[in-house]
C-alpha cells in the first residue's frame, strides 16, 4: 500500500506546532516548571484538571513512568473523557455554574498547591470557575489553553472572561480555532486534531522543567519509574511512601 499523503500532512502540522510552542512558549514553560518545583520544594501538592478531551493531557501526567509522583488528577465526575452516557452530557456539564466550587471545596487542594487547568478554548464555565475559585483558595494556577479562542469566540462564563484571564501563568498551545489541522476535497468537515499531541507535549515539557529546577536546588525530583523494568515497583514504593501525604490517588 502506498503512503498516505494526508497522514504525512498531519505529521507535518503537528511537528510545526510543536516547534512553535517550543520556541514561542519557552519562557512560560520555564515559569510553569518553576511553579511546580516551588510547590514540591515547600511541601505543596500538585493537581491537574481538564474536561472532555482536555482531560487526556491531565491524565497523562498522573501516576505514570517518568512523571512527578505528586501530580494528582482533580476529577470532576462526568467530565473526564467519555465516562458518562450519553457522551454529550460531559460537554453540558462544562457549562454548569457552581460545579467547580463544589469540587474544589471537597478536594484536598489548599493554599500553596499548584493546579494546572487544561482547556483548549478556555471559554466554558467549568475551567473559568475552576481557575477563579482555585486562586481565591490560594492556589497557583497554570492555564494551558489556546489564546486564539479569546480573540475569535465569546466566553460562556457569566463574567465574559476566559481561562487565561484567571491564571498566574498561561501556556499557549497555539491550536487554531476548531482544532482540526487538515481539509481535503470531497471531505466537508475539517479533521485531524492536534491539540492532544501538543498539550501533552507541553505538560511533559513543564514536568521536565520542574525536574531541572529541583535538581538545580539540590532536591531529588519525586519521579516514578516504569513498573515494567526491574526494580521499578520497589523504586515507586519508596517514592510513594516518602510523599504519601501528598499523593491522593494511592489511597
Amino acid at each position: 500500500m502506498s503512503e498516505s499523503k494526508l497522514a504525512g500532512q498531519f505529521f507535518d502540522a503537528a511537528i510545526g506546532l510543536l516547534q512553535r510552542v517550543r520556541d514561542e512558549e519557552s519562557a512560560n514553560i520555564a515559569a510553569a516548571g518553576s511553579a511546580l518545583a516551588d510547590a514540591v520544594a515547600t511541601g505543596g501538592r500538585l493537581f491537574a484538571f481538564g474536561a472532555g478531551h482536555s482531560s487526556l493531557a491531565a491524565q497523562d501526567v498522573v501516576y505514570r513512568a517518568g512523571g512527578l509522583a505528586l501530580m494528582n488528577l482533580l476529577a470532576v465526575p462526568g467530565t473526564v473523557g467519555i465516562d458518562v452516557m450519553p457522551a454529550t452530557l460531559g460537554s453540558a456539564l462544562e457549562r454548569v455554574d457552581g460545579l467547580a466550587a463544589a469540587v474544589l471545596d471537597s478536594s484536598p487542594a489548599t493554599a500553596g498547591d499548584v493546579l494546572v487547568i487544561i482547556s483548549l478554548s478556555g471559554r466554558n464555565a467549568l475551567p473559568v470557575d475552576m481557575a477563579m475559585n482555585a486562586r481565591a483558595l490560594g492556589l497557583t494556577v497554570i492555564g494551558v489553553t489556546s489564546v486564539a479562542y479569546t480573540r475569535e469566540t465569546t466566553s460562556r462564563h457569566a463574567s465574559g472572561t476566559f481561562l487565561k484571564d484567571h491564571c498566574d501563568i498561561v501556556v499557549d498551545s497555539k491550536i487554531a480555532i476548531g482544532d482540526a489541522e487538515l481539509t481535503h476535497e470531497g471531505i466537508e468537515a475539517p479533521f485531524a486534531p492536534a491539540s492532544t499531541v501538543v498539550t501533552s507535549a507541553l505538560m511533559q515539557a513543564m514536568t521536565a522543567a520542574a525536574a531541572e529546577q529541583l535538581t538545580e536546588r539540590g532536591i531529588e525530583p519525586p519521579l516514578l519509574r516504569s513498573g515494567n523494568v526491574d526494580g521499578g515497583h520497589e523504586w515507586n514504593g519508596r517514592v510513594m511512601d516518602r510523599y504519601r501525604d501528598r499523593i491522593f490517588y494511592r489511597h
